[in-house]
């Protein structure tokens, strides 16, 4: 079924996200999604074939962005994984991504927009592509692009997490704000399944890649990983 039709008939399912393999905030919301146990339907969206789905009539009538994902809530449209991850968490109890208080809140949220806001905005298709075909950046240039501000989120990230841990039990650390996975674990797995398809070099983020390691344990972000979905080539 086309990514046309599909669009028009999204609203039939309960949960329905758009979504493409490879794209990091698709990848964050799936993540939610498995970890809060909710059936879904995935409906792909192929961000390279025929000059990209997501500018298609249908689907810019759905979501204007033109971007992945799309979350369909029994008729309810929503766009930008952000806030549907949170609107998962206000909507669907079971599993909390967020923490109960105020503080713990503002501190995953933070953690959560150092990935989503300042690292990958800057590296995303569209942003590539554009540096390639209009600016004319070279492939060499395009890369040293990508790796530099990847970098340099990356190491911010790991600070602030490194800190975390020396201040905590770290038994009760494995992840980003604590002992189960939550919002901020949804954002950093895909960021680091993307700076390896880019080549970053990541031996200078233990702390980040031992929360990676904890959560790839996990049958949540097994099931939601880019080669197991069924859009994935």
């Amino acid at each position: 079924m086309s990514a046309d039709h599909q669009a028009g008939q999204a609203g039939q399912a309960s949960l329905a996200l758009y979504s493409y393999f490879r794209s990091s905030a698709a990848y964050r919301v799936r993540i939610a999604l498995q970890l809060k146990g909710l059936a879904f339907d995935t409906i792909p969206v192929h961000l390279l074939k025929e000059g990209g789905l997501q500018h298609s009539p249908a689907y810019t009538a759905l979501n204007p962005s033109r971007l992945v994902p799309t979350l369909i809530d029994g008729g309810r449209v929503l766009g930008q994984s952000m806030a549907i991850i949170e609107y998962l968490d206000e909507t669907y109890s079971a599993v909390a991504l967020l923490p109960p208080d105020a503080l713990g809140r503002a501190r995953v949220r933070a953690l959560s927009q150092l990935i989503a806001c300042d690292i990958h905005p800057l590296n995303n298709l569209r942003v590539l592509q554009y540096l390639e075909q209009v600016l004319g950046v070279d492939a060499a240039a395009r890369a040293a692009w990508y790796q530099h501000w990847v970098a340099a989120g990356l190491a911010a990230l790991e600070q602030m997490l490194q800190e975390d841990t020396q201040a905590q039990d770290t038994q009760a650390q494995a992840f980003c704000a604590g002992a189960t996975p939550g919002m901020a674990d949804c954002c950093l797995v895909p960021q680091l399944y993307n700076a390896r398809r880019f080549q970053v070099p990541l031996q200078a983020y233990p702390r980040l890649l031992e929360i990676e390691a904890a959560c790839l344990q996990l049958e949540a972000f097994q099931r939601a990983a880019p080669q197991n979905q069924a859009d994935a080539q």
